[in-house]
């Protein structure tokens, strides 16, 4: 927190970008009402655990409508997010605990309640800051079975007029229920870049910023707020020439994003005449047909995963190969490149027996999943060579970190061809089989792996966690997750320098390829792809056709010579603002 030497009243927090966007407004300040839940003698355990199982239907309808509403407006990651928290509903292991406590004779709200906080604790106490997001997802899930249970409507906060919305932190259930129309922006005291609040205001092309800090919450409600979610920064009650330079800002900002979306279509290509491919991030056929209308020239990322959650059993053939079929008709003659299931870490699949892990993200997780599972792997390859004919397909492997799992992975889609092929279909008249490189030890050795793929795709989220050993989750050590670290610059040097050397493309589907200030430095690097958000492409396309080429090179090689991402930041940002 910092105050401006210009006024006595000025107060500008320093927080993490959670999203992009400028906003003004009035503060509406969120305080969690506690549930305050009753401990008496209950009737007999038997009628105390209907009404428990009563109450856990119930969670598990309110979820699902909220999860398809999400999916109705095409935000198909938020929408998974309701349908991991079913799950957690119907956690078997933990409806015996509660079943078991019930002998007591004590009252099943009381017995839920501690049985589930008991439980959310020894979360939070494992080495895996994983499961500390987990035991706050579970107790979101709680209250609501609680609120049913003693029959108390669903906490809603009711806003009656355009508000920047101030909360130490958001569940999935309290963002949505919140009244959009009237959101301005999110600004959390606690919570990380990928926080569910981060998630939901990025789907809602809404300005956030968290990890703000404590003081936050001592903001008074209406008082004014501007809010940079590009910086992180946000001012309490600005004086008059900062309002005054921010508000012609956010309206630059309103003109230049109606001219950015009107060229969307239009493609890439920088001042000296080369052009780049935009593409998108989709978990669906929703997102694809969103993508388009943003300007994207294909699918960079199709995460399969959501094809596999909210469901006792895995999806068939045909289940699949309609998902699959959805989004490449969807796109044409457009290039598509679909990853291939990358469960495990926070992505749990129940009917999988996936036993709980100390590091998820260091554990049993995508193709290491799908090979220790060979008939579910090319079960899935085989929807997937169905799907493509006709169409342009690309195959991704996620989190290869040796040659032997390419190997393997590469051997059981070819046994997968010949299945499709001795079944009678028709196969795609060529397919690109690619990896993500998401792991260190990829990027190092990229020079090995690339001569024995199609093209490269680097995963920055994950690729940036395992560099700087900081979990993207984990909000305490947030302020580490930079993809613009001069170390992760080097390892996309790395990557990019070994797949042109061997005559293979090379593109990035990390958060970090709708970054603007990742952007030039990509371009620099020479990253021949850049796959992101669909409503994050007409701004990216805007700021290519603004580059220079060999301005973009020589700012990439001395960003690589820094220290740190915030120096790299403030070079990227310097330049920019000369062009």
């Amino acid at each position: 927190m910092k105050t401006n030497s210009d006024s006595t009243t000025e107060v500008v927090f320093q927080g993490i970008s959670g999203a992009p966007g400028l906003a003004f407004g009035p503060v509406y300040l969120w305080r969690k009402n506690k549930l305050i839940v009753p401990k008496h003698s209950g009737q007999n355990p038997a009628v105390e655990l209907d009404r428990l199982n009563l109450a856990l239907q119930a969670a598990s309808s309110q979820l699902q409508g909220l999860s398809d509403q999400l999916a109705i407006e095409g935000h198909t990651a938020e929408a998974a997010v309701f349908l991991a928290h079913i799950e957690l509903v119907n956690d078997r292991g933990l409806q015996r605990r509660v079943q078991t406590a019930l002998a007591s004779g004590t009252n099943v709200e009381s017995i839920w309640d501690e049985t589930v906080e008991k439980y959310a604790k020894q979360l939070e106490a494992m080495p895996d800051p994983t499961f500390a997001l987990r035991a706050a997802d579970l107790r979101d899930v709680s209250e609501r079975v609680l609120r049913i249970l003693m029959n108390e409507p669903v906490q809603v906060k009711a806003l009656t007029q355009p508000s920047v919305v101030i909360a130490q932190d958001l569940t999935p259930s309290e963002t949505v229920g919140l009244n959009k129309e009237f959101v301005l922006a999110f600004c959390t005291a606690s919570g990380g870049p990928t926080s569910h609040t981060a998630i939901l205001a990025k789907a809602l092309c809404l300005p956030a910023v968290v990890s703000l800090g404590e003081k936050l919450m001592e903001v008074a409600i209406g008082t004014p707020l501007l809010v940079d979610g590009s910086k992180g920064t946000v001012t309490v009650s600005p004086d008059e020439t900062t309002l005054k330079d921010f508000l012609s800002r956010s309206s630059q900002a309103t003109a230049l994003s109606k001219i950015e979306l009107a060229s969307a279509k239009l493609p890439a290509t920088t001042q000296d005449g080369i052009t780049f491919e935009i593409v998108a991030n989709i978990g669906g056929e929703k997102d694809a047909r969103s993508a388009l209308e943003f300007g994207a020239e294909g699918v960079g990322l199709f995460r399969t995963e959501f094809v596999f959650l909210d469901r006792s059993s895995s999806p068939s053939d045909e289940e699949q190969l309609e998902a699959y079929r959805a989004v490449l008709r969807e796109m044409g003659q457009r290039p598509v490149v679909i990853r291939t299931l990358d469960a495990g870490g926070d992505k749990e699949l129940t009917y999988l027996e996936m036993p709980p892990e100390a590091n998820p993200f260091l554990g049993e997780r995508a193709i290491r999943l799908c090979l220790s599972r060979p008939e579910l792997f090319k079960q899935q390859l085989r929807a997937l060579l169905r799907a493509g004919a006709g169409h342009n397909l690309r195959i991704m492997f996620p989190m290869i970190a040796t040659m032997a799992e390419l190997r393997n992975a590469k051997a059981l889609f070819e046994e997968a061809r010949i299945e499709v092929l001795s079944m009678g279909y028709t196969l795609p008249e060529s397919v690109q089989v690619g990896i993500m490189v998401e792991i260190p030890s990829t990027a190092i050795m990229a020079d090995r792996f690339a001569t024995e793929v199609d093209f490269f795709s680097i995963g920055t989220n994950d690729l940036t966690q395992y560099s700087l050993a900081a979990d993207r989750t984990n909000p305490k050590v947030a302020y580490l997750n930079d993809h613009c670290h001069p170390a992760i610059l080097r390892l996309i040097a790395q990557t990019t320098k070994a797949a042109h050397n061997a005559g293979i493309w090379v593109g990035v589907c990390g958060e970090m390829a709708g970054d603007p200030d990742a952007i030039p430095l990509l371009v620099g690097l020479g990253i021949d792809e850049l796959s992101m958000s669909p409503g994050l492409i007409p701004h990216a396309k805007s700021l290519i056709r603004e580059l220079n080429m060999k301005q973009a090179v020589s700012l990439a090689q001395d960003a690589m010579e820094k220290d740190s991402a915030a120096e790299v930041r403030e070079c990227v940002r310097q330049q920019r603002s000369e062009i």
